[in-house]
């Protein structure tokens, strides 16, 4: 199953990946992963109080250990594309083929996300830029209550209601937050409430189609026209990106720790919070416990991420060396990033100031950038801009990761037949369509308030299960085919321990999932990832007659239909009732604090 030609083959290439790669291309095209750390750092840091940062750091370090084991399994499938989940995904072949599939559709549904969520953050960042919100301490806005001062009353209807949803509240500081929020409505430009329709989806959550669906669909159809035009292009357009983004956000959190702006008191005593987003310290009960867990389990949809770098091994010019480079050194450029920029926002913003609205949502990171580093207005607004760009940087990660997880996974048999398909120029656009409106059926939820990490904690429900396949798979092949050859091959030790982490990863995702605002949110994600298997069905047993494409095992040195013998016997079927042991005993024993 030849389809791979070289960079610059002249013509009769269209349908075949183009090897344009080296290392450091797919390091660029990588290099979007960085920035995810401004998607969620406002919300672990509300779920996880003063221990925010050290989250952060725990959860780094495990991706990083975790990705030794994906550096050596991807490099026994130098003809293969799609990342992680393709390559583990083949170790489980032997033992069910509805495990091969259900690996692959988990990292494609955790991380093509990425692109409506990331989407969604500009949008709100272009909204603020020309639609501002005014303050609340605005001349305007102050005018308008000393105006309208009479027209709350202490026993209006609308005070006693105010009293009623926050408890302990005076009636004058109930009238206050009234007039106030009156002022802000008044002010507030049309397009910021507007909505073309908005309707609830039973069992999962509001879609709403308005201001943010509709840029944020405009901003999909540009990086698409991108990558549109090959790896090659695509990593050329994120070299640049990254090179804007990451060193201004590089300075950005060393600049607090050298300038002595870290606050002691800001990253010590560290305690979880009494409840999610609540601003004083709890304790090490069975609901902080929760909370921690439930941090540990978003922060690893950022800082696993990088694995993605290894999606592109049949781009590479030279997929034995390359593959390990290029996952090596994405991991260690995250682990820079994710180890600073949380430790210095929170050293200097605090507990309470990372639980502004803005940090939560993600739309107000720029002003807090600018305020570590004491910016004016101008250097602010350019801020904006780099958030708007470091989020481009992101989406361009996941659309040419994820497009080729769908494209690989068709070329295998397991994913439906027409996404088996590049242009002339190596993209696989009918995935990247896929990717564009799955997406903006997400956009349309994520551009509610309430349905942001509703996204993030369906979808990581996914990655933790991909992730759980993976990390075992390295040991599979370790036993099934240790005859293959490995480039690159991790110590035993720490093929070991990853094995480990992925017990430790099936705990977080049964223990953390409920955090988020959504009690069924485990539930949901084991339903979608259940989708799969009527579609793998249809195209492996009535499509394909039960057989799978020819070539489809080469790399394993496996002809026709072989899958090889299973030298790993029971033990793989242990691991799978291990882990969803832990998961089911984890989401019963850890509960949210009362």
């Amino acid at each position: 199953m030849t389809d791979i030609v070289d960079a610059g083959a002249p013509a009769g290439t269209e349908g075949k990946l183009i090897r344009a790669l080296d290392w450091k291309g797919a390091f660029w095209v990588a290099a979007g992963v960085p920035p995810l750390v401004l998607f969620s750092i406002g919300g672990i840091a509300g779920t996880t109080g003063k221990l925010a940062f050290v989250v952060w750091i725990i959860s780094m370090i495990m991706g990083f250990l975790q990705s030794f084991t994906y550096a050596e399994i991807a490099g026994m499938f130098g003809n293969k594309s799609g990342g992680a989940s393709v390559y583990g995904a083949t170790a489980w072949l032997r033992y069910s083929k509805f495990i091969a599939p259900l690996s692959v559709w988990c990292n494609w549904f955790a991380w093509s996300p990425v692109l409506s969520l990331g989407c969604a953050i500009a949008a709100g960042y272009i909204l603020n830029a020309f639609f501002p919100i005014p303050a609340a301490d605005s001349q305007a806005v102050l005018s308008w209550i000393s105006a309208h001062a009479t027209s709350i009353t202490a026993d209006s209807p609308r005070v006693a209601e105010y009293i009623a949803a926050h408890a302990g509240t005076s009636p004058d500081d109930a009238v206050k937050a009234l007039l106030s929020a009156d002022g802000v409505a008044a002010f507030t430009p049309a397009i910021r409430n507007w909505s073309l329709v908005s309707f609830n989806i039973p069992f999962l959550a509001t879609a709403n189609i308005n201001a943010t669906f509709f840029i944020g669909g405009i901003l999909m159809l540009i990086i698409f026209a991108i990558q549109h035009r090959g790896i090659s292009e695509t990593a050329s357009v994120q070299k640049w990106l990254a090179i804007i983004v990451l060193v201004p956000l590089l300075i950005i959190g060393v600049y607090p720790i050298v300038s002595g702006q870290i606050l002691s008191a800001n990253v010590t005593g560290l305690l979880p919070p009494t409840a999610a987003y609540a601003a004083t310290d709890g304790t090490w009960s069975n609901g902080g416990w929760t909370l921690f867990l439930g941090g540990l389990y978003i922060a690893a949809w950022s800082t696993y991420g990088f694995e993605t770098a290894v999606c592109y091994t049949r781009e590479l010019k030279n997929p034995k060396t390359d593959t390990f480079k290029a996952i090596f050194y994405s991991g260690l450029a995250c682990c820079i990033f994710f180890f600073l920029v949380p430790f210095a926002f929170q050293g200097v913003l605090g507990h309470a100031g990372m639980l502004a609205p803005g940090i939560v949502d993600g739309t107000g990171v720029a002003e807090a950038l600018g305020g570590l580093i004491g910016a004016g207005r101008i250097v602010t607004q350019l801020l904006v801009i780099l958030m708007i760009l470091a989020l481009f940087l992101a989406i361009m990660t996941a659309m040419a990761g994820s497009s080729r997880t769908l494209y690989q996974g068709s070329k295998d048999g397991w994913l439906p037949k027409y996404l088996d398909h590049v242009n002339e120029n190596g993209a696989p656009t009918r995935a990247m369509w896929t990717d564009f409106a799955f997406n903006l059926f997400l956009l349309a939820i994520a551009s509610d308030t309430s349905g942001y990490f509703f996204v993030l904690a369906v979808s990581n429900v996914g990655y933790i299960i991909f992730n759980f396949l993976n990390l075992n798979s390295g040991w599979i092949h370790r036993m099934d085919s240790g005859h293959v050859e490995r480039p690159w091959k991790a110590p035993s030790w720490l093929i070991g321990l990853n094995t480990v982490l992925a017990f430790v990863n099936a705990l977080f995702l049964g223990a953390g999932a409920k955090v988020w605002g959504y009690a069924n949110a485990l539930w949901i994600g084991f339903a979608f990832a259940a989708l799969i298997l009527p579609v793998f069905a249809y195209r492996h047993y009535v499509r394909d007659g039960g057989k799978f494409p020819v070539g489809a095992m080469d790399d394993l040195g496996l002809v026709g239909q072989d899958l090889g013998v299973r030298k790993a016997g029971i033990l793989p079927y242990l691991a799978l009732a291990g882990g969803l042991a832990i998961v089911l005993i984890a989401n019963w024993f850890f509960q949210l604090p009362a």
